[in-house]
């Protein structure tokens, strides 16, 4: 049983309302992303918010039974707030009118003119005349709903915002959450302040609350942990260990697809600084052969996961009285693998460890993550005792270097790119880069290029180097690194990597892109 205050976010699709949850987490507010064709009124009764935010969506509320609230909602007695699409629907839904077309669309940087009242979540608005905010819609409110009153405009959104102050109900046009909606943040804290939150989800609260959960859902079995050696699978084992002790056995699996001698060092870590049960499984051959011949990353993605499951089996049946499996799963991996049924939005990818575990298997699953973003795990790594030098480390995914060689996968290819990465993350910590960079990686590209070196020519793999800013990997920018860092660096890598002669620098952010390759 939860024991934080919880606020519910209604999502209907759009693709940034995981920002949402980022900018409620960092004012230690927790609360949870569900999909609107999932909150009925019963749904409503038993999560219990203290306040309910809807988001924005793609959809049209003109169109016949495009996404609606749940008619509990409201006369649930909580404030709500409606973003872009959830203020159109609220509208629509409380008596209001919502239109489409009329030259009315606003897409991208958009000014709000306060209006004459004051309203309590735009304190600390306003202070310079216009507001700057971000609009993305086509539709627009052309009546509002009975109760409500406008609190300011653009030139687009003659309701930008409003508000029912009597019942709690607030609406805005714009997309707070983004960055390019400066006072956006301040907006958020006003409303959860307002509702009566009082930013209890800390990390020490959080510790404390996952302990006594994984002790009751586990009892007196055992558990049998998939460690990577990555942050997330490390932070869960030592949270789980420290819950229930020796009923904990560690298996670190070497798919064949690990970093330049990671195995070994992931080993060493553990066995020298943890008293945890470990079992080293070298499954190299078992999964680089299931590998041979596929290029489709989703097939990629869920072979790895599949022959995980295998592996873990197999050593699960060697432990006595293994009931359950445990895995560093984030709240990201959860809403980048969930598609609505029937709804607007789509999976933008498959995740290994997500989605449960087939029956044959015979565990439950431990998950003491899952409702984390990964910048609260690295918090939770800290409140755990963990060094920071291992905290801070880039994220790794679980299918390793598999999603970072486009195409087939080859024993020389990976050979490569190992080598080539080592160099370049050395050049990375040698310029003190490291730590202002959430993740760096090269990846080999499907493609070999002509190439000279000395008098003769050559015909080599072309290499990616990619580098991006980020706090929780929902959204990223490329890093700007110097171009004499990237000549340096990718010299180094032709002089010194056998089989690369040819090194690109990737600038996409996410979105569009996605950070890895595949």
């Amino acid at each position: 049983m939860t024991q934080h205050q919880r606020l519910l976010i209604i999502d209907f699709g759009s693709q940034v309302t995981q920002l949402i949850a980022r900018r409620l987490r960092e004012l230690n507010i927790y609360c949870e992303i569900h999909p609107y064709n999932r909150v009925d009124d019963a749904f409503l009764a038993s999560f219990a918010p203290q306040a309910v935010i809807l988001s924005g969506g793609p959809d049209s509320v003109t169109r016949p039974g495009s996404p609606r609230a749940p008619e509990a909602l409201w006369s649930f007695g909580v404030p709500v707030l409606g973003i872009c699409y959830g203020q159109q629907t609220m509208m629509q839904q409380l008596g209001g009118l919502v239109e489409s077309g009329h030259g009315t669309a606003e897409f991208g940087r958009a000014f709000v003119t306060p209006g004459a009242d004051k309203l309590s979540i735009l304190d600390g608005w306003f202070t310079d005349g216009n507001e700057q905010v971000w609009m993305s819609h086509g539709d627009h409110v052309s009546r509002i709903a009975p109760g409500f009153q406008v609190y300011g405009t653009s030139p687009n959104a003659p309701f930008a915002i409003t508000a029912d102050v009597s019942r709690n109900f607030y609406a805005v046009q714009f997309h707070p959450e983004v960055h390019h909606t400066p006072k956006g943040a301040k907006l958020y804290e006003n409303f959860v302040r307002l509702a009566g939150f009082t930013g209890d989800w800390t990390m020490a609260g959080y510790r404390e609350q996952a302990i006594a959960q994984i002790r009751a859902q586990v009892g007196d079995k055992q558990v049998i942990c998939g460690l990577s050696g990555g942050v997330d699978s490390s932070v869960a084992a030592i949270l789980i260990h420290e819950a229930i002790g020796d009923q904990l056995t560690c298996v670190f699996v070497d798919h064949g697809l690990l970093r330049k001698d990671e195995a070994a060092q992931v080993v060493a870590m553990f066995r020298d600084n943890y008293n945890i049960k470990l079992i080293a499984a070298d499954e190299s051959d078992l999964f680089l052969g299931e590998l041979e011949g596929i290029s489709d990353p989703e097939v990629k993605r869920k072979t790895i996961g599949r022959l995980f499951i295998d592996v873990f089996q197999k050593y699960a049946n060697q432990i006595e009285g293994a009931e359950f499996l445990a895995q560093g799963t984030l709240y990201p991996d959860v809403i980048e693998s969930v598609s609505f049924s029937g709804g607007p939005s789509v999976t933008i990818k498959s995740h290994h460890n997500v989605g449960g575990l087939p029956e044959k298997m015979g565990l439950k699953l431990v998950e003491p993550l899952r409702e984390l973003f990964k910048d609260e795990v690295r918090a939770l790594g800290r409140e755990l005792g963990l060094p920071q030098s291992f905290i801070g480390r880039h994220p790794f995914p679980g299918p390793g270097l598999a999603i970072r060689c486009p195409g087939e996968i080859t024993r020389e290819k990976l050979e490569i790119l190992r080598n080539a990465d080592a160099v370049y993350i050395d050049q990375i910590r040698k310029h003190g880069l490291y730590d202002d960079i959430w993740q760096a990686f090269a990846a080999i590209l499907p493609m070999r290029t002509v190439g000279v070196m000395g008098d003769g020519r050559t015909y080599d793999y072309a290499l990616a180097l990619r580098a991006v800013t980020s706090v929780d990997g929902m959204t990223a920018d490329y890093y700007p690194y110097t171009h004499e860092f990237l000549g340096e660096t990718a010299t180094r890598i032709i002089n010194e990597v056998k089989g690369v002669n040819r090194v690109f620098y990737d600038c996409t952010s996410k979105p569009p892109g996605t950070i890895e390759l595949e």
